[in-house]
Parts: structure tokens; C-alpha cells; sequence
């Protein structure tokens, strides 16, 4: 069983940064795509950022030149580097995963990270 664990959200004025870890618990696997995702009070979940297993990476417009996904593949790592930071940011941050294992490819979620940011 594969388990994603977020880290480093918090409070955070307007203009700061902060740096999100999802790390993978478990053993005998592996990663393909990855993503941060985010869900703010009252509306749904959206896509912040992805990255291919190779380092590719695309974004949402809203957060584009102020945030930055990067993985470690030997760690199991993923990280959200996220600068510049706007109120309209507050949400609480999920790490996603596609996992490989020798027989299967499946999804997984993590618990998320709450993320405030005020003005």
C-alpha cells in the first residue's frame, strides 16, 4: 500500500513563499505523473501544477512564473516551491500520483496541506 504525505503548508503573508513536500511511504514502486492540486472553501478542486516522470511540467495560468513543481525520483519526492503568493492562493494543497508497482498503475491522493495566505 502506497501512502502520500504533504508537508510544509502553514500561514504565510501576501508576497511570501512557501515550499510543499509530498513524499511517498511504502516500498516497490514508483512514480509516473505527478501533481498539486488545491481546493479553496466553497469551490472545487483544480489543477495547480503537473511533472512527467522525464521533468516535464505544465501549469495553471493563475499560478504561472511564481510556482514551481520538481520531483526527486530516487527519494519519491515531489516538491511545490510556491513564491509570490496571493490571498487568493488560501486552499488546502493535495499531492497526486500515478504509482507504478511490478503488476499495477493506480492513483493515489494525499491527505492534503492547508495553505493561508493573508493580506
Amino acid at each position: 500500500q502506497v501512502q502520500l504525505v504533504e508537508s510544509g503548508g502553514g500561514l504565510v503573508q501576501a508576497g511570501g513563499s512557501l515550499r510543499l513536500s509530498c513524499a511517498a511511504e511504502g516500498s516497490g514502486f514508483s512514480f509516473n505523473n505527478m501533481a498539486w492540486y488545491r481546493q479553496a472553501p466553497g469551490k472545487q478542486r483544480e489543477l495547480v501544477a503537473m511533472i512527467t516522470r522525464s521533468g516535464g511540467t505544465n501549469y495553471a495560468d493563475s499560478v504561472k512564473g511564481r510556482f514551481t513543481i520538481s520531483r526527486d525520483n530516487a527519494k519519491n519526492t515531489m516538491y511545490l516551491l510556491m513564491n509570490s503568493l496571493k490571498p487568493e492562493d488560501t486552499a488546502v494543497y493535495y499531492c497526486n500520483a500515478d504509482v507504478l508497482t511490478i503488476a499495477t498503475l493506480r492513483n493515489y491522493w494525499g491527505q492534503g496541506t492547508q495553505v493561508t495566505v493573508s493580506s
